[in-house]
């Protein structure tokens, strides 16, 4: 359903799309390297990606309410 999603925006209007797995990757999630193919050819062409590299926020929170899970 996300590669209709994605198929029907295309070139039409903008995304934002957030994902904590890189482009490698998205085979495995999907279930189908195929379709992960023609998905991601959708959405970075004419894209911008910005990659934030660090600590991630909600996980810093997450180990302060649950100092035993450090």
């Amino acid at each position: 359903m996300f590669f209709q999603l994605a198929n029907a925006r295309y070139e039409k209007g903008a995304m934002i799309v957030t994902s904590n797995r890189g482009f490698a990757e998205w085979g495995e999630v999907f279930g189908d390297p195929v379709v992960a193919t023609a998905l991601l050819d959708r959405l970075l062409h004419h894209a911008v990606v910005v990659q934030i590299e660090g600590s991630s926020y909600r996980l810093r929170q997450h180990a302060e309410l649950m100092p035993e899970h450090l």
